[in-house]
């Protein structure tokens, strides 16, 4: 049972560390802000392309953003000692 609460409290630290993590992304002037836990905190529009050309930038980046972000928490994990499901 010490194991599990000890598990519980290092899953709690890498889920404060991940909500820290900011990852950026721009696609044509679009771009995406999202932390380390996959919350988009924040998308800025480029008012010179047209509404599809939007979507499309948006789509690509939060795509983008996703990936990076996948990267940045498997990183973090290792780097705390939670490096496979088995922690």
């Amino acid at each position: 049972m010490f194991e599990k609460l000890q598990q519980i409290k290092k899953l709690q630290e890498i889920q404060s560390a991940l909500k820290k993590e900011k990852i950026e992304n721009e696609k044509n002037g679009v771009k995406v802000f999202m932390n380390g836990k996959l919350e988009i905190e924040d998308v800025q529009l480029n008012p010179s392309l047209s509404l599809q050309e939007q979507e499309k930038a948006v789509r690509d980046c939060v795509n983008d953003a996703m990936k990076k972000a996948q990267m940045v928490v498997a990183k973090k994990m290792q780097s705390m000692g939670m490096g496979g499901f088995g922690m």
